[in-house]
């Protein structure tokens, strides 16, 4: 009796150490799922999940399942800080991945919330300078920084000898720092801009913007925007008569766009991309995402910001097995800052313990006449 008592127990202690082996990893993910940046925000969990609903598939990171915890904090500033804290506050959070907005993660940074909660937030979907310099270690960026698109746009557009550009920008830490970017691209080519126009954010209300930027009579017109402003923005402008080039930095979802702005004036619409071309399977991590993309959500269609968060989710889950088993925040930043030139497959990212930004790849796309991206 005795001896089976004991073999009891011991199957119950190892069973019990098996368990607490195989316990999930958990992340948190706070996005905008409603409010004006609602379907850029169903496009950032969609692309992480594709991800690690695989890997889960495949067993998880060391016998352990992925789970995401989602929030949404519908682009409000408070709502991200608040629902943070609340993520930050469960001990068994590991990291953070994909919030969005520059205002947003910069007030995480500002009230110390992540220095706090000493958990990395990996691929934001931001590319706001004031999260990138001066330096903190929190935020593994995997997009190129809205300096680098401002860079790209104007370069390419002084090129074609259009040098009154005019800039249409979210009053907001997003839309100043893109602001910022454009300024800086035409300083260093001896030029100024013809006029700039904010808009409030969380509102479409651009009607003042329009006006002011067509009596400037610009001959290409810079959008720091997101979708239901952009649209408005671009309706009202051609509706007008506007003539002017029109590009917007990558934030924006192409078909999304065309459905509010209506494809005779998004036509020709210019986008900086921050992550190669995702309907085009001609690298191994794009054939990956599109083959997940139909196993997993057969109804989704190939997405710019979806693909751009799973490359994200890829560098969380190497840095999550690189980790170890049972990972703590501090075991899973170290193993982030360890990953030198990695491989995503045909894309690489950087990190050091001095660089916490991935990649400065940066390419221009066009809406085309039948409402597809064009390259």
């Amino acid at each position: 009796m005795t001896s089976l008592t004991q073999r009891t127990i011991g199957a119950l202690v190892f069973a019990a150490a098996g368990m607490a082996q195989a316990a999930d990893i958990t992340i948190a993910q706070v996005a905008p799922l409603s409010g004006v940046l609602a379907s850029t925000g169903k496009q950032m969990v969609l692309g992480g999940k594709l991800y690690f609903d695989h890997i889960n598939a495949k067993g998880g990171i060391h016998g352990q399942k992925i789970k995401v915890l989602v929030a949404d904090d519908a682009y409000k500033v408070d709502e991200t800080v608040r629902l943070t804290k609340e993520m930050l506050a469960k001990p068994e959070v590991v990291a953070l991945f994909g919030f969005a907005g520059t205002a947003n993660i910069g007030k995480l940074l500002t009230d110390k919330v992540l220095e706090e909660g000493g958990a990395p937030l990996v691929a934001p979907y931001s590319g706001g300078e004031p999260l990138r310099s001066p330096f903190n270690p929190w935020i593994y960026h995997v997009r190129a920084g809205y300096a680098d698109e401002a860079e790209h746009m104007v370069q390419q557009l002084t090129t074609l000898g259009m040098n009154r550009i005019a800039v249409m920008y979210q009053d907001d830490g997003f839309g100043k720092a893109g602001l910022v970017g454009v300024e800086a691209a035409m300083a260093r080519r001896n030029l100024k801009l013809a006029t700039t126009a904010g808009y409030e954010r969380n509102t479409d209300k651009v009607d003042d913007a329009v006006k002011k930027i067509k009596a400037a009579d610009p001959q290409a017109i810079i959008m720091i925007s997101i979708n239901k402003p952009t649209a408005a923005f671009v309706k009202q402008y051609r509706e007008s008569g506007g003539g002017a080039q029109l590009l917007n930095i990558s934030v924006v979802d192409p078909a999304e766009l065309v459905k509010l702005a209506g494809l005779k004036n998004a036509h020709g619409l210019g986008i900086s991309q921050v992550v190669p071309y995702p309907y085009m399977a001609n690298l191994p991590v794009i054939r990956e995402y599109q083959e997940l993309l139909k196993k997993y959500a057969p109804t989704e269609q190939v997405n710019y910001t979806s693909f751009e968060e799973f490359l994200g989710a890829k560098v969380l889950v190497e840095a999550l097995r690189r980790a170890g088993p049972n990972p703590t925040r501090a075991k899973v930043a170290k193993a982030l800052e360890s990953m030198s030139n990695f491989d995503l497959g045909g894309i690489t990212v950087n990190y050091s313990p001095t660089n916490r930004v991935g990649s400065q790849y940066v390419e221009v796309t066009v809406i085309g006449s039948s409402g597809k991206l064009l390259k």
